[in-house]
């Protein structure tokens, strides 16, 4: 994942209407919801309690408000849930399961940017110990479940005969792979990175949090629902872990789905929960924001061409001096951020303004009155695009963040090159984005008198004549933004993940009755791309949630050192999100309409 910076906070600018110190505080606040929580899309809608059916109210749309479902425990299964919920607050299991994962972390699993194929790079091999040690520390799992490795060190396991039921499995994901450690800041390390060093609150080396926490609660949620019994689900239970995420998952993920979606078939998957921002407290309450989409990304090569010699006779503009106009030009055209009812981001101040206890009023009302005021819409955004990091979060980023040209000091450069990544927006596309790009760089390439090909379109001139301006794909195609997964009263799969949010929520803190919950569920946007992006074909009910709680002021799991140095995971907060797992299990085992 990657860690956005909270330092935009001290650059806001001032808002200039009368009651400013409101509007600043929910700035700074909805700031910090967007940054850890992610962009919100709609709203959710009451569901059953009962956990026989997953009951719906009326439709929810972006502008129509952000009603809640109702508690979803698991009825049939009442006992075990309660049991295990208990059990998974004691000291006794809060020991073993602590020492799972300890000894997961101290297994190195270390993904590279320049791995090669499976079976030609050695390095892959790290991966053997921990399948070792997954099938020792799992018995039940492994006696119980059918594993399969596909391309060798991914991981699907499936619980329950697909062919015996018609109903569809739900799909548990995470990654074995962790980010590297640089071995110039081991020293700064407060603990070694791998040695899963418990400290009686937190487990601490790299991975902990991202995603061996996830991957191992998953399996201990599994376990623990073996060992008390539960051994045949009706709703078939699939659980896939990748082995390089964190290089994009195309030897892993992609992979597995591949072999999901031949054996389940396209849309044979009710939903998925990969890892995902959790939830933390904003304005008076807690906030969780299952992530239904991602933001898409691009990555665009300048590569201009000139005429070498020596640099005592130059030409008016050397190659380097022509990409630096038009470098000059990306950035004077940034992309347009503006505030629509059927963005995702436009749902999170619905949710917020409608449900936060201590919003103040002047920006509850401007929130609620912009479903159906153009003005008061205009102001939110206002607003918004008061933060540059707000207005990058709603919309399509650029940033130029490679240069590279010349090979003496003497010498005009024959190739100069540079490259611009973009993130696209939830309402973007990769297509859409070359197509603006290339238009506003033709000014420039007309003005040098440039041969100038656009993503292999020869635009004008000669492509075999210098000076010459190319655009190219350096991204393998680029990933366009994920699809937006459902959240309305039909869609059920979304009314089941925020009824067992609310119901773990209540649990953890002792009430096993009520029938509301005091925590919001709004669904949001993941900040950074996960193994989901390969699994777009198995379902449309794809949420990236971990229940995992940061704390007050906005805080996350991005605190906990994630693709740093110090990267830890509170114990308490990891035990939740295990009975996360173990109430998302039991409650989807008795949907009958997912």
């Amino acid at each position: 994942m990657e860690k956005p910076s909270h330092s935009f906070l001290s650059s806001l600018s001032a808002l200039p209407n009368p009651s400013r110190q409101s509007r600043f505080g929910f700035v700074q606040g909805l700031a910090i919801v967007l940054l850890v929580l992610g962009v919100v899309d709609a709203a959710s809608v009451p569901a059953s309690s009962s956990g026989a059916e997953v009951s719906t109210t009326t439709n929810s749309t972006f502008d129509n408000g952000c009603p809640q479902a109702n508690v979803l425990r698991p009825s049939q299964n009442k006992d075990l849930w309660e049991g295990v919920t208990r059990e998974i607050a004691s000291e006794a299991f809060r020991n073993d399961a602590v020492g799972k994962l300890t000894r997961a972390v101290q297994i190195p699993t270390e993904s590279f940017d320049d791995m090669g194929s499976v079976g030609q790079d050695s390095r892959w091999a790290a991966f053997e110990p921990f399948h070792q040690y997954l099938q020792t520390t799992f018995p039940l799992v492994h006696s119980t479940l059918n594993r399969t490795k596909v391309n060798t060190y991914g991981l699907v396991y499936e619980w329950g005969a697909a062919e015996a039921t018609s109903a569809k499995p739900i799909l548990l994901a995470a990654h074995q792979d962790v980010v590297p450690v640089e071995n110039t800041t081991i020293g700064q390390w407060t603990h070694p990175p791998y040695s899963g060093f418990y400290d009686g609150q937190r487990v601490w080396g790299r991975g902990s949090t991202d995603d061996k926490g996830c991957l191992i609660g998953i399996l201990i949620a599994v376990e623990t629902l073996l060992q008390k019994g539960f051994t045949q689900p009706h709703r078939p239970v699939i659980l896939a872990f990748g082995f390089d995420e964190e290089i994009s998952g195309f030897q892993g993920a992609s992979e597995l789905a591949k072999f999901i979606e031949r054996k389940y078939g396209r849309d044979g998957v009710a939903m998925i929960i990969d890892e995902g921002l959790g939830f933390s407290e904003q304005y008076g309450s807690p906030v969780a924001t299952p992530g239904i989409s991602e933001k898409g990304s691009f990555n665009m090569q300048l590569e201009v061409r000139a005429t070498g010699g020596h640099s005592s006779v130059p030409p008016p503009h050397t190659g380097i001096g022509i990409l630096a106009a038009l470098l000059v030009q990306i950035e004077a055209n940034p992309f347009e951020a503006r505030l629509t009812r059927s963005q995702p981001t436009y749902a999170m101040f619905q949710c917020i303004a409608e449900h936060a206890k201590d919003v103040p009023l002047d920006l509850r009302t401007l929130v609620l009155q912009s479903a159906e005021s153009d003005s008061a819409l205009q102001a939110l955004e206002s607003v918004i695009t008061s933060s540059s990091l707000l207005k990058s979060l709603i919309g399509t980023t650029q940033s130029i963040n490679i240069v590279q040209g010349g090979v003496k000091s003497n010498v005009l450069p024959e190739r100069s090159t540079a490259i611009v990544n973009h993130r696209i927006a939830a309402t973007g596309s990769v297509s859409e984005l070359k197509t603006r790009n290339a238009q506003i760089l033709e000014t420039v390439a007309q003005r040098f008198n440039l041969s100038y090909n656009a993503f292999g379109n020869q635009v004008f001139g000669n492509a075999s004549s210098l000076p010459a301006l190319a655009l190219t794909d350096a991204s393998n195609g680029g990933l366009e933004p994920a699809p937006l997964s459902p959240t309305s009263s039909t869609d059920l799969p979304y009314q089941l993940l925020s009824g067992t949010i609310k119901a773990v929520y209540s649990a953890h803190r002792g009430d096993f009755q009520g029938e509301t919950s005091d925590i919001v569920v709004a669904p949001g946007m993941m900040p950074a791309n996960t193994d989901t992006r390969h699994y777009w074909n198995l379902t449309r009910h794809i949420y990236r949630y971990s229940h995992l709680n940061g704390g007050s002021n906005g805080g996350s799991q991005l605190d906990w050192g994630i693709h740093t140095v110090n990267e830890f995971i509170p114990v308490d907060e990891w035990l939740e999100n295990i009975q996360f797992y173990t109430t998302l299990i039991l409650n989807a085992d008795e949907a009958t309409n997912l």
